[in-house]
């Protein structure tokens, strides 16, 4: 039951994000294009779970794995399925759940308005049609110890008949542009997450997941940067994004870097900083490394989803609206982009 219901709003969601933007608004009066109502939902029934008090008895352990459940099948990690046709390509593409909630409960993620948008759909390009199927990540760092994004990825990256062609996670990163990250970092800063909680050091690998060893401090994109950042996708300016923050060998303090790691150096914020987006970048990656390291993947950084001027208490506004239009349909032409530069599948 807890499975069904999961898929149900997942599917409800996309469904919902895929209707066309100028029809009336699925339910109430958020657009359609909206990612927050998923994200209101599953809170809601996260909460009726742990409230569930049936007349038998339910363990702690019991429970705890219903809500993993609910969790895994409402963002679409378990449903990622290309087919079988040969002639086209895959892709994966992962976003996330609103964040900083304590500052604005209003906030919405582009990142998990594209998964939506983007689930099930197939693009084309010169070089042939793409399929793309996608999953969220909560901003929860527990949940990435745990190795969420392993387990998600795994399959789809390993050689057989659902490995991916190229896969792309997905954030917002920093206001009016693109950044097609370069460089990931092993290091978590310690920034809260939507539990409240914090977690500084190394990034954690679990036990018995396929990595890389010894735990490299960086691991790099493969996406084609270039062709990216060279194609037309949007208004917003799209940037080869190759800064990271590193101790170098030898050193003692943090030292910003323009043009990526120098040998030796110790990890302090990949190009994406050293939050969760950075994290599920350097695990995508490394995960990647471990596997099969010709997949073209890295991180893509949106523009921040920001609320318009004079705007303290509305869910929307026109410029709120817009900026999320434009954020999705930039990052499917970016991600077109990218598909293009892949060979035919066989």
């Amino acid at each position: 039951m807890t499975r069904d219901h999961g898929h149900r709003l997942w599917k409800a969601a996309v469904r919902r994000a895929q209707q066309p933007t100028t029809d009336k608004p699925a339910a109430g009066t958020l657009g359609n294009d909206d990612d927050r109502p998923l994200y209101w939902a599953r809170l809601s029934m996260t909460l009726a779970l742990r409230q569930w008090n049936p007349a038998f008895t339910v363990s702690s352990a019991q429970r705890g794995a219903l809500l993993e459940l609910l969790e895994s099948t409402s963002r679409g990690q378990d449903t990622i399925t290309f087919g079988k046709d040969t002639g086209v390509k895959r892709i994966l593409l992962t976003g996330f759940d609103p964040f900083d909630l304590d500052w604005d409960s209003r906030t919405s993620n582009p990142s998990g308005a594209v998964a939506l948008a983007l689930d099930g759909v197939t693009v084309q390009t010169p070089s042939g049609p793409a399929r793309i199927e996608t999953a969220v990540f909560p901003v929860r760092w527990q949940d990435f110890a745990d190795g969420t994004v392993e387990h998600t990825l795994a399959s789809h990256f390993r050689p057989g008949p659902q490995q991916v062609d190229m896969f792309a996670t997905v954030s917002q990163g920093q206001p009016d542009r693109f950044d097609i990250e370069r460089w990931n970092g092993a290091w978590r800063g310690g920034y809260q997450d939507n539990d409240n909680l914090s977690s500084t050091g190394t990034i954690p690998i679990p036990a018995g997941l396929p990595t890389v060893h010894p735990q490299p401090q960086w691991t790099h994109t493969t996406l084609p940067y270039q062709a990216i950042v060279q194609a037309a996708t949007g208004r917003f300016p799209v940037y080869d994004h190759t800064q990271v923050t590193e101790i170098p060998a030898g050193g003692t303090k943090p030292v910003v870097r323009p043009n990526g790691p120098t040998p030796g150096s110790v990890a302090r914020g990949g190009g994406g900083g050293d939050y969760l987006s950075n994290e599920i970048a350097y695990r995508a990656t490394l995960l990647r490394d471990a596997l099969d390291p010709h997949i073209p993947g890295g991180h893509i950084h949106t523009p921040v989803l920001e609320f318009g001027a004079g705007n303290s208490t509305d869910l929307n506004d026109p410029t709120f609206l817009r900026n999320r239009g434009d954020i999705v349909a930039q990052t499917r032409a970016i991600v077109t982009a990218a598909a293009a530069t892949l060979g035919t599948r066989r």
